[in-house]
């Protein structure tokens, strides 16, 4: 079916004549360049297209053309038809854009030949967005190599909610300061860091937000995308995944658990369903370090979720766990934005002992995190602590840290 110039043209001007929404900017620093094709990628909710229109707003409408593949003027926009409406913007408003801005740009098949069309013009700087991490990641190994710079964009950081509260943290803190920020931190545990939900923190509001976020996630991009029947063991194996947060998890515990539940399904089905979750960034797996890639893949993954809030559980260390995620998640982002080259994995003696994350590097192990909400118990302590050692001594690391709720020192550990 031809493209409807007359649709297009109105899309456009309705754009130009829009007024963008307020916006909170983000900490997110990309690069301006014609050199390469920047690719935002990050889960639904976490402001890619406002991110956009911030961008947008520092060039200006009249240098930008925006293309939402999510609106439905645009449903049968094919590859081909992309150049044609960069032509079309020239024909009615005189000038070709300078900036060319595709949001969730996975929607379209064979996106990556029309885009690298016109990065080849070096006319345009190009700015992708998609809520896929191996949709973009598939076109962008192949036909886009070497011509892309990308980015994960996450809810809001718990720096850029206590910004977003008017709470600096620079400086000394003074004892009533510092009960503000940890009230606000458990505000940022319960309720997350997604953008709407931080300006709308209402609790009727937050709930109804989290429940159709779940529920967006897993039949728009796991369920219609893949085509899946078996909709019973979707919403069992979301259910496990919500609930094993900051944990290993075992695919081959859960399908023996479903085998014993008479839940017919195979292993390889099983593995299937955790990578689609895994693509449509509910989730975020570490494997376990080795110096062997193969058997560091090959390990079994712990877990995090793209926003604690979104966790099921409510035992004796639910606060513990959440903290954990927070401090994946700022791993992840400071990767994303600021160290491309860091790898975070966690470790694992074959005794058993555990540290939270290991940060690696070209130059090898630069870091251990370990992460426990209350050390004052001394059998606690002992146990992260001995842990942290072991690791330390095998990975050959001497910078050494343990995030706890409110205790802070420096210590000599023999």
């Amino acid at each position: 079916m031809p493209m409807d110039r007359r649709i297009i043209e109105a899309y456009l001007a309705e754009f130009k004549e829009r007024r963008l929404p307020e916006l909170v900017e983000r900490s997110l620093k990309v690069e301006i360049t014609k050199d390469a094709i920047i690719s935002i990628i990050g889960p639904r909710r976490t402001g890619k297209t406002y991110y956009l229109f911030q961008l947008i707003s520092r060039f200006g409408k009249d240098e930008s053309l925006y293309l939402n593949f999510e609106d439905p003027e645009l449903y049968d926009i094919t590859s081909r038809d992309i150049k044609e409406i960069v032509n079309i913007h020239k024909e009615v408003f005189g000038r070709r854009p300078r900036f060319l801005f595709f949001d969730e740009i996975q929607n379209i098949p064979e996106w990556d030949k029309a885009v690298r069309s016109l990065y080849e013009l070096k006319d345009f700087h190009i700015f992708l967005t998609g809520s896929s991490s191996k949709l973009l990641s598939k076109e962008i190994a192949t036909s886009l190599r070497g011509r892309t710079i990308s980015y994960t964009l996450l809810p809001f950081s718990f720096k850029r909610f206590l910004d977003i509260q008017k709470i600096g943290v620079e400086g000394p803190v003074s004892f009533s300061k510092e009960a503000t920020i940890k009230n606000m931190l458990r505000q940022y545990i319960s309720h997350g860091g997604f953008p709407q939900v931080v300006l709308n923190p209402r609790k009727e509001y937050v709930e109804r937000f989290l429940k159709e976020y779940l529920d967006l996630v897993m039949y728009r991009d796991v369920i219609e995308r893949y085509k899946i029947k078996n909709l019973h063991v979707i919403r069992l194996m979301v259910n496990s995944l919500l609930a094993s947060y900051s944990k290993e998890f075992s695919i081959h515990r859960f399908y023996r658990t479903l085998k014993s539940q008479n839940v017919v399904v195979s292993k390889k089905t099983l593995y299937n369903y955790f990578a689609y979750f895994e693509d449509a960034l509910l989730i975020f797996p570490l494997r376990k370090h080795s110096h062997s890639r193969k058997s560091s893949y090959a390990s079994m993954p712990k877990i995090y979720l793209v926003d604690a809030s979104l966790a099921l559980g409510r035992d004796s260390d639910e606060r513990g766990r959440k903290i954990e995620n927070l401090v994946a998640l700022e791993l992840i982002r400071r990767r994303s934005y600021l160290e491309p080259l860091t790898e975070i994995c966690y470790y694992k003696s074959p005794s058993g002992r555990e540290v939270d994350f290991v940060i690696t590097d070209r130059s090898g192990v630069r870091q251990l995190i370990q992460v426990c909400h209350d050390i004052e118990d001394v059998r606690t302590k002992e146990r992260e602590l001995e842990g942290l050692i072991t690791a330390s001594r095998k990975l050959e690391c001497r910078d050494l840290l343990v995030i706890t709720w409110d205790y802070e020192a420096l210590e000599d550990y023999k």
